[in-house]
């Protein structure tokens, strides 16, 4: 049966694509079909077939069933900036609605493992008062949410899953991705993220020389997705 998540972060700079693309290695590696999408980014390259985000290529690479880049990445912005300011400097309207159809594509695909990853953290904004927060309730998808651990990780993980949940969705899982291992009584901080979260903890990923899908893919257990 296909299963699809949507996996957003405690804040921007978090490895929410690394861990993306490890939990998307992690269904291949067991056996399963693959497909992602990466709705929006900003800050990309021009090459000879277009713009390019390393992100969205990032997961393209860990997708098992044939999809064209901009079946993944349908709007994409040259300028490192916010996505709605690099929409709007493009003079482009970037709803949720908007957002959800290329998506809904990508997941009528059936894969039987699909992710969907926001941009920076859950109130991301996109045009006028929406969020891509908005995205993520419109496809309905329960969500994973990537916790990038340093000082202050504790009370940005509260909130967001405060309100991943106040908005009617499921937080399915959270990985511990440990980007400052100098991270003062950082197991005390993991331990106080498992008891205070209400999901499981699919995995917790140190900060390695390279980080690749292979290496973080075989640190999550998928097998606590409900």
């Amino acid at each position: 049966m296909a299963a699809a998540f949507f996996v957003t972060g405690t804040d921007t700079e978090v490895g929410k694509t690394t861990i993306a693309a490890g939990l998307l290695h992690a269904a291949r590696h067991a056996g399963l079909s693959t497909a992602a999408a990466k709705p929006v980014a900003s800050g990309c390259l021009r090459t000879p077939e277009g713009l390019r985000n390393d992100d969205a290529l990032a997961l393209l690479a860990e997708c098992t069933l044939p999809m064209r880049y901009e079946a993944i990445n349908p709007f994409v912005f040259e300028p490192p900036i916010a996505p709605h300011l690099a929409a709007r400097e493009a003079d482009i309207e970037l709803s949720a609605a908007r957002l959800a159809e290329p998506v809904q594509r990508v997941l009528a695909l059936q894969a039987d493992f699909s992710l969907v990853e926001g941009a920076g953290g859950w109130r991301v904004p996109l045009a006028g008062r929406e969020n891509l927060s908005d995205l993520a309730i419109l496809l309905g998808l329960p969500v994973i949410l990537v916790v990038g651990v340093r000082l202050g990780c504790i009370n940005h993980a509260l909130l967001t899953a405060e309100a991943i949940e106040r908005d009617g969705l499921q937080l399915a899982g959270w990985v511990a991705n440990v980007v400052d291992p100098a991270t003062s009584r950082l197991e005390e901080n993991l331990a106080t993220l498992d008891e205070r979260l209400s999901a499981p903890c699919l995995g917790r990923v140190p900060r390695l020389p390279q980080a690749t899908a292979a290496e973080v893919g075989r640190l999550l257990d998928l097998s606590l997705l409900s």
